[in-house]
């Protein structure tokens, strides 16, 4: 995070006055020497415990995740996972977003687990969405005041997504830990929750290494674990409708629908000199799925109530959020899909809105 006084530096011990006798100097090297195979001894134990048979990926196992209580637990993504272009895609959208919203409090976040533990990225992103002002200190460097702050954060967090049937699937300790997959769930949340205008990919999953300690030996395992669903799931859309069938059992026939629909919009389209070739991409601003809107019941709209030439986002949103009201002016059901959805180029949503103007209007000359 480059945001210099929000980061919470990292506290280093005292330096004590080496001895700098003979004897001091070879007690301070055979210690550093004993010190040095504890380590490397505890690594290579639990580089075994990564590559054994029942853990066939590898992962890569840091000292501090090797230095284990008895039955104390830690987990870490399996590199492969990691390089997952839906993982990478996942985390990207999830700190441009982040920087989106903060972007007014001169916020940059360059790495989730680095940038987001103690709690004060957080408690701005909550306060930012949420409109509320958390009661706790603004800077905390020990990691009992980071706790402290995380707690609070949490509490509110859960505050608004316990009610809403959220699985709360992170902890103080797991957050404050680094654990990225924690964080992730936390996140995924709270863009499902608060509807964030971002297109978050569909499926994702990770392998994830656990790694335990019991009677002096370390233990892993692995475990799967889904990040996110699909869209309608996530956020609490159950009903599944043909097109959900239609991408999961026979995309083979995705092609047929989308001519159907290209079709059909160019049929009116044409009044207007105008041509779609590519569905998701030229009615993600909006303008066309206005226009066709009226010409289907047969109206001018005003241009003063549009963007014409849409250069922002929002804009983009205005206009389908605007088509999607006309559509119910004109007697159609409520669009399964979201205008922020559309304007994100996800093909299924942008089908289910013109498969539901087709349905009313197909034999409309």
């Amino acid at each position: 995070m480059s945001s210099a006084p929000l980061r919470s530096p990292t506290l280093r011990p005292h330096r004590m006055k080496k001895d700098e006798s003979f004897l001091g100097k070879l007690g301070g090297t055979l210690a550093r020497k004993k010190k040095a195979k504890e380590v490397s001894d505890l690594q290579e134990e639990g580089r075994h415990a990564i590559n054994s048979p029942m853990s066939p990926a590898s992962a890569d196992i840091h000292p501090e995740d090797t230095l284990l209580e008895e039955n104390e637990e830690r987990t870490m993504i399996d590199p492969t996972s990691k390089d997952d272009p839906k993982f990478k895609e996942l985390v990207k959208v999830l700190i441009d977003w982040i920087n989106d919203v903060l972007v007014e409090e001169r916020i940059i976040v360059k790495q989730l687990e680095e940038d987001l533990y103690d709690g004060q990225v957080l408690q701005k992103l909550l306060e930012k969405l949420a409109g509320c002002k958390l009661n706790v200190a603004e800077v905390t460097q020990s990691e009992i005041g980071q706790k402290q702050k995380l707690q609070t954060v949490l509490e509110a967090v859960h505050g608004l997504l316990r009610p809403h049937g959220w699985a709360l699937q992170w902890t103080v300790d797991s957050i404050h830990g680094k654990n990225l997959v924690a964080i992730l769930h936390l996140l995924v949340s709270l863009a499902m929750h608060f509807r964030a205008p971002i297109r978050l990919p569909e499926h994702v999953s990770v392998q994830v290494v656990v790694v335990r300690k019991r009677e002096g030996l370390l233990h892993s395992s692995h475990v799967t674990e889904e990040l996110t669903t699909t869209t309608e799931m996530m956020m609490g859309r159950f009903e599944r409708d043909a097109f959900d069938t239609l991408f999961d059992h026979a995309p083979d026939k995705l092609s047929v629908v989308k001519k159907s629909l290209i079709t059909f919009v160019n049929k009116h389209l044409n009044k207007l000199n105008l041509e779609v070739t590519e569905l998701e991409t030229q009615f993600a601003d909006g303008v066309y799925l206005v226009l066709l809107t009226g010409l289907l019941e047969d109206y001018f709209v005003p241009l003063h109530n549009f963007y014409l030439t849409p250069d922002s986002f929002d804009q983009k949103v205005h206009n389908v959020a605007f088509a999607f009201e006309l559509m119910l002016d004109g007697g159609l059901k409520t669009p399964k899909a979201r205008p922020e959805d559309v304007v994100n180029l996800d093909l299924k949503s942008t089908l289910r809105v013109l498969y539901n103007l087709f349905t009313k209007y197909k034999d409309l000359e």
